[in-house]
């Protein structure tokens, strides 16, 4: 069909309404901002001068990350995608899924498969996918599970392409979370198909079965991932016997990689092993299309990959074009969202906002990226040519990304993919492939520095995406009806915690280093669109103002000391407009992409958590590699969960398992601010100095009760979910002499 393949338009009237509300906002600030450089020196006292300059130093900072912000939010933009003008399948490019998995422990093996199974469906020539599996752990029964997968799936492919499947992760599917007009109800709601899809039910059923028998029979606790282990590449078509051959050439190639490891060689976490599945399947299959999933994160829409091509084969985007992001959605959200595990303003608003400024931020999974650009992430790009500048100097080329021919020759060809057969043909091939995912290959090579996902953060989508948009490129944001991919979000208090701590360290080693978004790329990217990077950058740094915020108001409210406008000033006006005007704009976000006011309550509470505690530890491990004290370590998230676990999180309880040292300034804050409002609504009523300290009064106020899960896990819950003594003994006491000393300090 004739037409363009997707269309682009600016969402208005939110445009208009978010430069309303900068403009307004930017001028309650320089207000307060006034008010507090003419008032800090107001008072003498040695101790009140340093609150007064604390709150005035946070006020900069909360000030500095919100005009960065603006970017986010400057045009936001949505698309639209005809995937049904795109050539014949005939004509379609080639594309390899790179799925990852580390822990079999923490990454239950059944869910892998079910990632695996939903890729193998994709609605796309089965003939041009090909699947590579790596397994960080080098574990028996990832590799059994994923030769499990391959045999079901010479069933479920057939099953899901006859009766036309829309949910194609059979967990999914079976569990009753299909959509009505799919398999097994028709238009009438007459049921159709039930015997097949009973029979396979009973065959997904039984797969699981030895799955899980086989993670008995292998003891997983003692063949968790180890230091050191061989490289193993194996053809699962080759190794699984009970699937016809007829039927083996109508499945995609699926191949397990498990890269060498040794003691004492850094292997550079998920990007280094994402840049081995780049050369293995380089030498493999050298698809032009790349698609990476976490191992969690399974295809629910078949048809992102056709989607995702309206972006790839568009002419006018194709030249430029690196990578097309698509959302992020979770399927594991409790109604209340307790934890904000949905990231509703990342993937609904604010990379519709980087879209018209360059494209969204690579973000970890569930995208198609181009393959040539990661050959060389920090080349420029000559728009005026339309194609990358890269040399066909051999010996440039072996420095570059290593001294394998056969990966040479790829990169060469660029656009030539290398077949099954004749992969099949030549066994020095898959020779070739363990040497390219040996843990010595990237030795004096441009891998993780200029080739490949880069390593310069545990972050490496955020910085691999900046360094591709840096060199002059660009992505697109696709936000189907469908969400196209679903994942799991932690439904454990102290796994949320942990995995944005991950993420705050990961981006402030971007923040504090060459790559800065503020000082670097700045002749290929707008400013506008590095503005946004450098917001995310620096956004564990609002630890500092919240903790700020959090701690010296309230001990000031104890001692009577006020540190904002008398509440019978015009000033006072000018503090609280500012804050409703930050609470109605975030609401009014919240609403538009079907939230609520429950939905936003726990947006903002997790927002405030996260400072306190991730993003504040996030910052001391980066303060501790900056002076060389330590490195920063890729935490893997628990994603097996227990029955009690989620029943909790349905039900919209905290659990505060495992939570350890993250708990411990999240208690520190509650205990602070719930006994400075007892004591300064005491002091307030005693005094009668209710227009003094009003605003500190409401501040401790809000404290409390976004603080509210901590102490009723303290001292009003009994269940296991519950803050245990041994982790609250040390921040109580803590919290005590806080207080103290805060009292002896502003008595001086």
């Amino acid at each position: 069909m004739e037409g363009p393949l997707h269309q682009v338009w600016v969402e208005q009237p939110r445009a208009a309404l978010n430069r309303a509300y900068a403009l307004l906002h930017a001028s309650f600030i320089l207000a307060i901002l006034y008010y507090r450089a003419t008032t800090v020196f107001s008072d003498a006292r040695l101790a009140v001068l340093l609150a007064r300059v604390t709150l005035f130093a946070a006020e900069l900072l909360a000030s500095f990350l919100w005009v960065l912000g603006l970017g986010l939010r400057w045009r936001p933009v949505s698309r639209t995608v005809f995937p049904e003008r795109l050539p014949p399948d005939v004509e379609l490019p080639p594309i390899d899924v790179f799925v990852c998995t580390a822990d079999p422990e923490k990454e239950a093996p059944v869910d892998v498969m079910n990632t695996v199974i939903s890729a193998l469906s994709l609605d796309y020539p089965p003939e041009k996918l090909r699947l590579y599996l790596s397994d960080d752990a080098g574990s028996k029964v990832t590799l059994f599970a994923l030769k499990e997968a391959y045999s079901f799936a010479s069933s479920w492919l057939g099953y899901c392409k006859k009766n036309r499947v829309a949910t194609r992760a059979p967990e999914a599917y079976f569990s009753g979370s299909t959509e009505r007009g799919e398999c097994g109800v028709n238009g009438n709601g007459e049921v159709k198909g039930a015997a097949d899809k009973e029979k396979m039910k009973l065959m997904y059923e039984d797969f699981k079965k030895r799955i899980r028998s086989a993670e008995v029979d292998y003891k997983l606790k003692a063949h968790k991932s180890t230091k050191e282990h061989p490289a193993s590449i194996v053809l699962i078509h080759e190794e699984v016997t009970d699937v016809p051959k007829e039927e083996k050439a109508k499945m995609p190639l699926l191949v397990y990689v498990s890269r060498e490891k040794k003691q004492g060689i850094p292997h550079r976490f998920k990007a280094g092993a994402l840049n081995v599945l780049l050369r293995v399947s380089g030498i493999l299959s050298n698809s032009p299309y790349i698609l990476a999933l976490d191992c969690d994160m399974y295809c629910n829409d078949p048809n992102s990959a056709r989607q995702a091509m309206c972006f790839h084969l568009d002419p006018k985007e194709s030249p430029s074009l690196a990578f097309v992001q698509f959302p992020q959605t979770m399927h594991s959200i409790s109604p209340s969202d307790i934890y904000d595990g949905t990231l509703k303003h990342a993937f609904k608003l604010w990379w519709k906002g980087c879209d018209s400024l360059g494209g969204p931020i690579l973000s970890g999974t569930g995208f198609y990226m181009k393959r040539d650009a990661l050959y060389d992430t920090k080349q420029k790009y000559s728009k005026g040519r339309g194609q990358f500048m890269t040399s066909s100097d051999i010996l440039q080329l072996r420095q570059r990304i290593g001294p394998s021919h056969l990966l040479i020759a790829a990169i060469l060809k660029q656009s030539e993919e290398n077949t099954i057969n004749a992969l099949l043909s030549k066994g020095p091939v898959l020779k070739e492939a363990h040497l390219i995912a040996s843990c010595s290959y990237e030795a004096e090579t441009k891998w993780g520095e200029e080739v490949g996902f880069l390593y310069g953060s545990v972050v490496e989508d955020y910085f691999t995406g900046f360094n591709l948009h840096c060199g002059g490129l660009q992505s697109a944001y696709c936000l189907p009806q469908k969400a196209p991919f679903l994942g799991s979000a932690p439904t454990n208090f102290s796994d949320c915690l942990l995995q944005s701590k991950r993420w705050a360290a990961g981006l402030l080693q971007v923040a504090f280093s060459r790559s800065c978004p503020l000082i670097y790329g700045t002749r290929e990217i707008s400013i506008l669109l590095r503005m946004c990077y450098a917001y995310l950058a620096f956004l564990p740094m609002s630890s500092l103002f919240v903790l700020c915020y959090a701690l010296v108001p309230p001990l000031c409210l104890l001692n009577g000391v006020s540190l904002f406008p008398k509440a019978s000033t015009p000033w006072f006006l000018v503090f609280v407009g500012t804050h409703i005007l930050c609470v109605v704009h975030s609401m009014w976000e919240i609403f538009t992409i079907d939230g609520s006011i429950e939905l936003w309550w726990s947006s903002e509470r997790m927002w405030m958590m996260r400072s306190a505690s991730s993003y504040m530890f996030g910052l001391l491990s980066i303060a501790m590699k900056l002076i060389g004290m330590s490195q920063i370590d890729f935490e893997i998230t628990n994603k097996v969960t227990d029955e009690k676990q989620i029943e909790r999180y349905t039900m919209g309880i905290f659990d505060f398992q495992g939570g350890g040292a993250l708990l411990f300034p999240l208690i520190i804050v509650a205990m602070v601010n719930l006994a400075c409002l007892v004591g300064g609504i005491w002091r307030v009523v005693v005094e009668a100095s209710y227009d003094a300290l009003l605003a500190q009064v409401l501040l401790a106020a809000l404290a409390v009760a976004a603080s509210y899960p901590i102490i009723e896990g303290l001292f009003i819950r009994k269940d296991k979910g519950r803050i245990p003594i041994s982790a609250a003994l040390a921040p109580l006491m803590l919290s005590v002499v806080i207080v103290g000393c805060g009292y002896l300090i502003f008595s001086l």
